[in-house]
C-alpha cells in the first residue's frame, strides 16, 4: 500500500467549495436522498450540520453529493481499497520448501500446512531443495517428491509437473 493512500482519494473527489455544479442531488449522512438542491443550499445545510459536502458522482445528471465528515468518508474509501486488495491476493502462490534429508515428522508438519493452504484456496509451489551431489541424483529426487505428494491427504491437482530448476525440484498444486 502506498505511504499516503488518502492522497488518491483527495484528488478524486471535490469537497465543499471545490464543487462547481449549480445543482446537486444530495444524500445526507444517514443515506437518505434529500433530492435536487442548488449548490448554495447544500453547502449551507452541510455547514449547519458541521459536516462536509463531497461530490461522489460527478458524471451523473445532476451530480450526486453526500453530506458526511470528510475524515469518515476517506476512512470508508481506504477500507474498501484494503478489502479489494485482500480479495485479489487470495489466488497467490504459497511456497513450501522441503529437503530430501528431512525427517518424516517434519514432512508431516509441512503436509498439514499444505492442507491448510489448499483449504484456503491458495496455489502451492513445492520446492524440493537439493544440495551438492544431490542435484545429480534426479531419479532419486523425483522419487522423494512423489513420496511427499502421496503424503498429502487433501484432494489436489498438479498444475505443473515436477521439473528441475534453480535450487532443486519444483512442482505446483492447487485444490481440485
Amino acid at each position: 500500500m502506498p505511504p499516503f493512500p488518502h492522497i488518491n482519494i483527495i484528488q478524486q473527489y471535490k469537497i465543499n467549495n471545490q464543487i462547481k455544479s449549480p445543482e446537486l442531488r444530495i444524500i445526507d449522512e444517514t443515506g437518505n436522498n434529500l433530492g435536487v438542491m442548488p449548490l448554495e443550499a447544500a453547502l449551507k445545510l452541510s455547514i449547519e450540520k458541521g459536516l462536509d459536502l463531497i461530490e461522489i458522482a460527478a458524471a451523473a445528471k445532476p451530480p450526486v453529493a453526500k453530506i458526511i465528515s470528510y475524515d469518515k468518508f476517506r476512512y470508508q474509501k481506504e477500507k474498501e481499497l484494503r478489502k479489494q486488495k485482500a480479495v485479489q491476493k487470495t489466488g497467490e502462490f504459497k511456497q513450501i520448501r522441503i529437503s530430501v534429508r528431512a525427517a518424516k515428522n517434519d514432512l508431516e508438519i509441512k503436509v498439514k500446512k499444505i492442507e491448510e493452504f489448499l483449504n484456503d484456496g491458495h496455489k502451492i509451489e513445492i520446492v524440493l531443495a537439493l544440495r551438492g551431489r544431490e542435484k545429480y541424483l534426479k531419479d532419486w529426487a523425483r522419487q522423494k517428491m512423489d513420496e511427499f505428494l502421496k503424503m498429502i491427504g487433501a484432494e489436489y491437482k498438479i498444475i505443473i509437473e515436477p521439473k528441475f530448476g534453480g535450487k532443486g525440484l519444483i512442482t505446483q498444486i492447487t485444490k481440485k
